[in-house]
């Protein structure tokens, strides 16, 4: 409102636009408290027993949410009006935990005063500071077109005979136009700071929604584990267990058979047999690999630094095992870092350390590489700072040009022991 051209941008009639609706939406909510008031408490007094007046409180929650879309007319700050979701389905869960939320009764407390104070105010600035200069602006108009030219009453309180005068009054009633701009929008950006405060979240319930977000995530990786650790099995103890059957079959099968083109073919099919046999392992190893389970992060490191193409040294030794949820992030970061090691980099010798200290589980794998690594490149480390990050770790990477590479990962968490995790 203090810019110069304020009278020329669309804030005034937005403000106006948005106390105009406030008077008609504060009708409308006040007929629809009033009914489903009257209506509850009959039934309930007719219906002995039947808890209908609980619908009361839930009338706020409407209200509150026309509202927040009305303030999009004055407030480029959307108001957040997310209430929890309910923890079991069905109509009682939803009822149990609306009526004990602090925002139902603040947005019930709202449309009460919405309904009997607020909008009879939004009534009467927009009467005051815009239809009244309006009426005085269209004084020479009425004067041509209902009085023929004679005489009007001006607010029905000044009469005007002439022409001059009508102009006169016309004139007047834009300046006064002008001024009540500036009254509309004082009266609209009270209301919407008011509106504000009663039905946006208080920063309490905030850090309670953020909580509860960071338990979801962490629910969600925990399930995602388990889900790759039943596959594993699933394959490990089925899929794997057939094509051994079949590879034994197969062998024994090309023993007993005569040489000719039926033994060729049974040796191929052994040979083929085998091949799906090798890759169905490395397929359950990257999905989750037992070692990790039984032997816990170290073991698992070790296993995987034996089986990469390059030299690795380890040095990783830890008092305790970590959350399985952890244990999996830290080795598939891990098992990333060689790979990319392996597939870009051209190193020689990789080395991959780390720790416990302070409450966190560290891990950093460098290797004498050419260096030139970019997380947002769009390549895997973007995932797995992804997958860190949902445990509230941190993973840094520095790779100049001409290298070396560190690949450093941090997670917060308790160490247990075997037995204990065990048990």
């Amino acid at each position: 409102m203090s810019r110069p051209r304020f009278l020329l941008s669309a804030w005034p009639l937005r403000s106006a636009a948005y106390l105009l609706t406030g008077a008609v939406t504060g009708v409308v909510a006040l007929a629809g408290i009033v009914t489903v008031a009257t209506v509850c408490g009959a039934l309930a007094i007719v219906l002995v027993g039947v808890p209908l007046l609980v619908l009361v409180p839930l009338s706020g929650i409407p209200v509150a949410t026309v509202e927040r879309r009305r303030l999009r007319l004055i407030d480029r700050t959307p108001v957040s009006g997310r209430h929890r979701v309910p923890a079991a389905p069905g109509l009682s869960a939803w009822l149990t935990i609306r009526l004990r939320e602090q925002a139902t009764w603040r947005e019930l407390g709202y449309a009460l005063l919405f309904a009997v104070l607020l909008w009879p105010v939004d009534a009467l600035a927009v009467t005051v500071a815009l239809l009244c200069p309006l009426s005085m602006v269209l004084t020479p108009l009425l004067m041509a077109t209902v009085a023929d030219g004679h005489e009007i009453k001006v607010l029905k309180q000044w009469t005007v005979t002439t022409w001059p005068a009508s102009f006169g009054v016309a004139v007047l009633g834009l300046l006064l136009m002008g001024v009540g701009a500036y009254v509309l929008g004082v009266t609209a950006g009270a209301r919407a700071e008011l509106a504000r405060l009663l039905i946006a979240p208080r920063e309490g319930e905030l850090g309670a929604q953020v909580v509860e977000l960071a338990r979801s995530r962490v629910r969600l990786v925990e399930a995602f584990e388990a889900e790759r650790r039943r596959i594993e099995r699933d394959l490990h103890d089925g899929a794997q267990q057939r094509l051994v059957a079949l590879a034994m079959a197969l062998g024994l099968a090309r023993l007993d058979a005569p040489r000719g083109p039926l033994a060729d073919q049974l040796a191929k099919a052994h040979q083929e047999a085998g091949q799906a046999l090798a890759e169905l392992r490395e397929l359950i190893h990257g999905i989750h690999p037992k070692v990790l389970t039984d032997y816990g992060l170290p073991a698992a490191v070790a296993d995987a630094a034996d089986r990469c193409v390059v030299a690795v040294e380890v040095d990783l030794e830890l008092p305790g095992r970590p959350p399985q949820a952890v244990e999996s992030a830290g080795y598939f970061v891990v098992c990333e870092a060689l790979a990319n090691a392996v597939k870009h980099s051209g190193a020689d010798r990789v080395r991959v350390s780390g720790g416990y200290r302070d409450g966190r589980l560290f891990l950093e794998v460098r290797d004498d590489g050419c260096g030139g690594a970019d997380a947002s490149a769009g390549s895997g480390l973007t995932g797995l700072a992804d997958r860190v990050s949902v445990l509230d770790g941190r993973l840094a990477l520095t790779s100049p040009p001409g290298g070396p590479t560190l690949l450093r990962v941090e997670f917060p968490c308790e160490l247990t022991r075997a037995a204990d995790r065990s048990a």
